[in-house]
């Protein structure tokens, strides 16, 4: 593992008009599971299908229709429990949450409110170099996605689409660990990253896969510490709730907002209401949703169409055989294995696919020359493209290929740099290119002292200033290196310089 600094949370401190204030945040993300079908029924759940062509009998509420538990959205939130280090819970239930939902037909909402799948676990959030901070999970529970409510179509009516209803959702509870917006903002990010490691979601946040709901709420500074002693969570003040947050910029400005918005009004007298609000990005505010409901308001009780679900240990020591190498891991063993600084160990294991691709490009070869390749080449041209790994015109074994050229010192790395270029452009085999292109480096020493005598020849005044002045001989090498069209092998036409001018 990586030689890690846990640090104790560090609170934004916010200065009011009478005094600071301090931040305590907690989340709420749904994620999406990966899965083909939904939580109780084996309707398609392709994003982009026509509005309402994903929809069986049993989203639609038709009478008579039951529930029937999908297996694999089960192995999915046991797989990601133990992704975060959590409890599973051989036995959970599922319960029925009731309110008017215009986009639910069944009026209600299959969750687990009693006895989630998955109890407590972890995040280790990375805040800089070395440096973690640990936000304990409350809960990972399982529930079925509502549809979604179209208003701008028509100006009289409101239409549904039921594409979405019943897709199986994971909701991921932290405890109120976080305390600023950057680090919610990191934590949302790193969990997006175990899960898109484990498959379990594909934490693409423009479609809605994985969004985030925001509790917000302010205190004096010492009101947080006597809160960890007490569990009093009366010390941690009134909290709002902020709505369906699905961009990490957003998280930040609506966090921010809220906590002055708060400030302002205790410092002016008032109470905050605990209530649901929504985060405006046009107008950088948020604004009151509904007042937030407890428990008790929804109704819950035992769904009666949905036994207990009891799952077996062996089959949870199973999914635990099949685990993934998770991003800590995978970045402890690139910096520890392949001798890579872990700032670009950490860009390398950003996205499983951006890991996957190093690793093809390493195997077998030096670690550190690949990194530097896939991020500086590699990573800086797809930027620069709008491109992504999964859409990059040189392939792994493409670009092992041109670190194998360069290793055997078959070409130089200004020439693997424009060996790079064509392969962007025109595809092909690296070796062959060099080859029919007549890209080799000259190693031949002879040809090489030819060069070197001519330029030295040519330069008498360059000469004594070069002995004089031993640091500019890199213009004799530069000059050499151009005359023979930056083929020449640095290091000897280096040594033949050095050697010729007696440095």
């Amino acid at each position: 593992m990586l030689d890690l600094t846990f640090t104790a949370p560090q609170p934004k401190v916010i200065q009011g008009a009478q005094g600071d204030w301090e931040l305590v945040i907690g989340l709420e993300v749904h994620a999406q599971v990966a899965s083909n079908a939904k939580l109780f029924s084996g309707a398609s759940t392709r994003f982009g299908s026509e509005p309402n062509s994903n929809v069986a009998f049993v989203d639609a509420a038709m009478p008579g229709m039951l529930p029937v538990i999908n297996e694999f959205c089960v192995a999915q939130a046991v797989r990601t429990g133990l992704g975060l280090k959590a409890e599973i819970n051989l036995r959970s239930a599922f319960d029925r949450k009731n309110y008017f939902y215009p986009d639910l037909p069944q009026g209600y909402q299959i969750s687990q409110l009693y006895h989630p799948i998955v109890g407590e676990g972890e995040i280790i959030v990375d805040m800089g170099p070395g440096i973690a901070r640990r936000v304990r999970v409350e809960r990972i529970h399982l529930e079925q996605d509502a549809g979604k409510s179209i208003h701008d179509m028509d100006p009289t009516m409101s239409f549904v689409d039921l594409n979405r209803t019943g897709v199986a959702l994971m909701e991921i509870v932290s405890r109120p660990d976080i305390r600023g917006p950057e680090e919610a903002a990191a934590y949302v990010v790193k969990l997006r990253q175990i899960l898109r490691y484990l498959g379990t979601c594909d934490g693409n946040m423009q479609n809605g896969n994985l969004r985030a709901d925001v509790n917000v709420s302010v205190c004096k500074p010492g009101d947080y510490e006597r809160f960890q002693e007490t569990g009093d969570f009366g010390h941690l003040g009134t909290r709002c709730e902020i709505k369906n947050m699905n961009s990490m910029r957003f998280i930040q400005a609506a966090i921010d907002y809220e906590a002055r918005r708060q400030i302002a009004i205790l410092e002016d007298g008032g109470s905050i209401v605990q209530e649901t609000r929504l985060y405006d990005p046009d107008k950088g505010e948020t604004r009151s949703m509904r007042s937030k409901e407890e428990a008790h308001d929804y109704r819950y009780f035992p769904d009666p169409d949905l036994l207990p679900l009891e799952i077996e240990q062996a089959w949870v020591d199973d999914i635990a055989a099949s685990m993934p190498e998770l991003p800590d891991e995978k970045k402890a063993r690139f910096v520890r294995d392949m001798g890579l600084s872990e700032y670009d160990a950490g860009v390398l294991t950003a996205e499983v696919e951006n890991a996957d691709y190093f690793e093809a490009v390493a195997s077998g070869r030096d670690g550190k020359m690949a990194a530097n390749w896939v991020i500086n080449e590699l990573f800086g041209r797809l930027n620069k493209e709008g491109l992504s790994v999964a859409t990059s015109p040189v392939s792994a074994a493409q670009l092992g290929g041109v670190i194998d050229l360069i290793a055997s010192d078959a070409i130089s790395g200004k020439i693997a740099k424009d060996l790079f270029e064509i392969l962007w452009t025109e595809g092909g085999d690296p070796a062959r290119i060099v080859e029919d292109r007549g890209m080799k480096q000259v190693t031949d020493l002879g040809a090489i002292e030819a060069a070197v005598d001519q330029i030295i020849a040519d330069n008498p005044a360059q000469v004594e200033k070069a002995r004089a002045n031993p640091k500019l001989a890199g213009w004799f090498v530069g000059q050499v290196l151009k005359a023979t069209g930056g083929k020449a092998n640095p290091a000897a036409v280096n040594e033949m310089v050095a050697r010729k001018l007696a440095l």
